[in-house]
Order: structure tokens, then C-alpha cells, then sequence
């Protein structure tokens, strides 16, 4: 186990934001990140893997799991259910491992209440229109799904005084600066390095 206890990193964004596409990015950046893989009973969508993307399990499996008192988040999202393992969190932390979860509003809500310390990241689309034309593009959903998907991205956009950092996604390599910026910020804050660094501290004092 690590003198120092590790952090969470919640990034969250409307569907079509471009959250997932960041998340893969700043996860082969070098910063030493892990990534919390949710469980959730949607199927999987075509190149997502079992266990990397996703833990994908039935609506039975699930609820078992969520009687059980197994998730430190869980939340509905267009019918489909999904979760983050409380255990492999607090495992995770209490390691000195830095996590990402991607999780939208209602998972990001119920984290912060456990983990008021977390870093609460929100992604935001250039433009309505930028967003419709990704949600298009991406080609995984109808035209009325895509209107659901916008509507539910206003609601979202009504939360985002709960979060720490906002970055605007319109061209992904800035928005991974931005990114990679804030987490730099937060591993150096001053609680984190009087910790890491508590025996230079004892030998300066």
C-alpha cells in the first residue's frame, strides 16, 4: 500500500460530447491512470470488449448485485442499468491508484456524496448543432432517439455547477491538454505532496 491515497477523476458529458473518445485518449497519455469499467445490462456495441469497456451482465445478475449493496454508484440511462464496483474503488484508492470514472450526472451526484474529494470533470460539445451532427454521425441511433439524446444533453447541462472543471470538446487534442492540465494541478495540490514527499518535509523542518 502507498503513503498516499489515490483520487478519483469523474468526467462526465451529454451523449455525442465526445467523453469516450477523450477517456481513451488520456488513458494512453502516460499519466498513470486506471479506469473504473462499469457494469451495465446494455449490450455490448460492435469492437466493445467484455471487461474492458464495459462488465456486461444481465438485468438479473445486476439487481443482485445492486440488493447487495455492491455499487457506489448506479443509474438508469435509456432503459439500460448501470454501475461502478464499490469494492475495486476503494481497493483502487486505498492502493494510491489516480481512477477515471465516465459516468454521466446521477452516477457523478452519488460519488460526490461518498467521495466529496473527487474531481468532478464536464465535458461540453462545441454547439447544439456540433453535438446533433456527432449523435448522427456515430450512426447508433434513430432520429428520435437522437432527439432524446439532445433533450436529455440541455437537462445535464443544468448540473454542471456541481462540478470542479468544465472543458469545451472541439478539437480533442486540445480538449486532452486541457484535460491532462487539470490532473497534473490536482497531483500537485499541496495536501497530495506534503504526503508523497512527508520525509524531505522531515529532513527540511
Amino acid at each position: 500500500m502507498t503513503e498516499t491515497a489515490g483520487s478519483l477523476f469523474i468526467i462526465s458529458a451529454p451523449s455525442g460530447a465526445g467523453k469516450t473518445s477523450l477517456v481513451r485518449a488520456l488513458l494512453q497519455s502516460g499519466l498513470s491512470l486506471s479506469l473504473s469499467i462499469s457494469h451495465t445490462t446494455r449490450p455490448p456495441r460492435s469492437q466493445e470488449v467484455n471487461g474492458r469497456d464495459y462488465h456486461f451482465v444481465s438485468m438479473d445478475i445486476f439487481q443482485t448485485m445492486l440488493s447487495n449493496g455492491e455499487f457506489l454508484e448506479s443509474a438508469e440511462v435509456y432503459g439500460n442499468l448501470y454501475g461502478t464496483s464499490q469494492k475495486w474503488i476503494n481497493e483502487a484508492v486505498l492502493a494510491g491508484q489516480d481512477i477515471v470514472l465516465e459516468i454521466d450526472c446521477q452516477g457523478a451526484h452519488q460519488v460526490q456524496q461518498i467521495f466529496p474529494r473527487a474531481v468532478a470533470i464536464f465535458v461540453l460539445p462545441p454547439s447544439v448543432e456540433a453535438l446533433e451532427t456527432r449523435l448522427r454521425m456515430r450512426g447508433q441511433d434513430n432520429a428520435e432517439v437522437i432527439q432524446k439524446r439532445l433533450s436529455a444533453a440541455r437537462e445535464e447541462v443544468t448540473h454542471i455547477r456541481e462540478f470542479d472543471y468544465v472543458i469545451v470538446n472541439n478539437d480533442l487534442d486540445e480538449a486532452l491538454g486541457d484535460l491532462l492540465c487539470i490532473i497534473k494541478a490536482e497531483r500537485l495540490r499541496r495536501e497530495r505532496q506534503l504526503l508523497k514527499y512527508r520525509s524531505l518535509m522531515a529532513q527540511l523542518s
